[in-house]
């Protein structure tokens, strides 16, 4: 998507300056948080976890177990359907036994349009949600089953796998707020495959979509775990059937943008060796890999790695993970989510029927061309623009830090 390398490192170093002064102020704050807890060392790089997490749990006041209790996998399964069928006018209806599943954990379910009077279903996957470490690997993934043929007469069918936190004795499962991100995630995944247009196999779906653009539709979902709306919806005890209280959702919020300038300067880091070593780099110089690391570390750390720093040797994202001159295409693709979910914040979330109407468009644009459209001409036919990162600075409070600073 991204048209040459010299665009993508603009938005690089442009995020840089945006986020390097509230890295390094957030670092000075941990700084003093260590010496106020009697650390009276200088702060190295393998200290910042540790006290990032002390800080962490001082400054929000909560427990992962605590917010636990306010997501049963069944009440968050219902929210997220509840969201797909407001904004994109479908309807998901379970089919379990239609269908040969691997596991008795394994459900199946089927998805219709609203849209037409057909009684036959648009769609289908499977969801295998819990984890079972002696057969699955960890992680989370979609993968197609099935892909939409006007050829051989077929709809689309996905595997969506998570590994959540499984049922244990007379307890449902409860899931932890990561893995109710993860599956919103997983789920945007799982509706650009499904609900496609295209009936040609090479572009139907997921197909043919450019690296940097395929995590839209999965980042995008993902934002809709912080709306106060969506989260009430779902969002209650297990026991009590109490929603989850307000000062622990905005602690949730405030929790989700901790130290983002740090996170946001790690992230920019790793993009953009990559796609120097991929692009600008000569191999036979007398310039070696670790050279060029510590040359980008001096303008994209907080803390200067070692001398004898070799994570180059462990970066297997860039060269056994498909991510070779593609790290960027994370960064990249949080842009587009943030200003695709702006579109809703624009049109006032509390607005049913403006969110509707732009849910609506995001299902017959981003979800529907698959790679039948170049994804630019995609996001435009959304957007009516090209997505800017102003939205992204500010989901992650650093446009607020930075109007702190001035």
């Amino acid at each position: 998507m991204a048209p040459d390398v010299q665009t993508v490192i603009s938005l690089l170093e442009m995020l840089r300056e945006k986020s390097m002064p509230a890295a390094q102020a957030e670092l000075e704050n941990l700084k003093k948080f260590a010496k106020s807890e009697g650390f009276n060392d200088e702060i190295a790089l393998w200290d910042v976890p540790y006290w990032s997490e002390r800080l962490r749990e001082k400054k929000y006041e909560f427990e992962e177990e605590q917010l636990r209790q306010y997501f049963p996998f069944e009440g968050v399964l219902t929210g997220l359907f509840s969201l797909a069928e407001r904004l994109f006018s479908i309807h998901i209806v379970a089919a379990d036994g239609e269908a040969e599943v691997w596991h008795k954990d394994v459900r199946f379910f089927k998805i219709y349009d609203k849209r037409t009077d057909s009684q036959e279903p648009i769609a289908a996957f499977f969801l295998d949600p819990f984890s079972r470490p002696s057969e699955k690997r960890g992680g989370a993934w979609m993968d197609k089953c099935v892909g939409k043929s006007k050829v051989y007469k077929r709809i689309p069918v996905a595997y969506l796998i998570c590994n959540g936190s499984p049922p244990l004795d007379d307890k449902p499962s409860l899931m932890t707020f990561r893995e109710v991100e993860t599956l919103f995630h997983e789920f945007g995944h799982g509706l650009q495959h499904m609900l496609t247009t295209i009936e040609h196999a090479g572009a139907t779906g997921v197909n043919n979509i450019e690296w940097d653009a395929i995590e839209l539709p999965s980042q995008f979902m993902e934002n809709w775990c912080y709306d106060k709306q969506t989260l009430n919806s779902f969002a209650k005890h297990y026991i009590t059937n109490e929603p989850i209280p307000n000062e622990l959702f905005e602690k949730v919020k405030a929790a989700k943008n901790f130290h983002s300038g740090l996170a946001m300067i790690r992230q920019l880091y790793f993009g953009i060796l990559d796609l120097t070593l991929h692009s600008t780099y000569d191999p036979v110089s007398e310039v070696s890999p670790f050279d060029v690391q510590q040359q980008i570390a001096a303008r994209y750390t907080v803390i200067p790695p070692l001398q004898e720093d070799r994570f180059l040797c462990s970066f297997s994202h860039i060269f056994a993970g498909g991510y070779a001159a593609g790290y960027y295409s994370y960064k990249w693709a949080e842009v587009m989510s943030a200003d695709a979910f702006a579109a809703f914040e624009e049109n006032d979330l509390n607005n049913e029927e403006k969110v509707r109407e732009t849910g609506l468009k995001f299902r017959d644009t981003v979800l529907s061309y698959g790679g039948g459209k170049h994804p630019s001409e995609v996001y435009r036919l959304f957007r009516g623009k090209d997505p800017t990162p102003e939205a992204l600075l500010r989901h992650s409070g650093l446009l607020q830090q930075q109007q702190q600073q001035q």
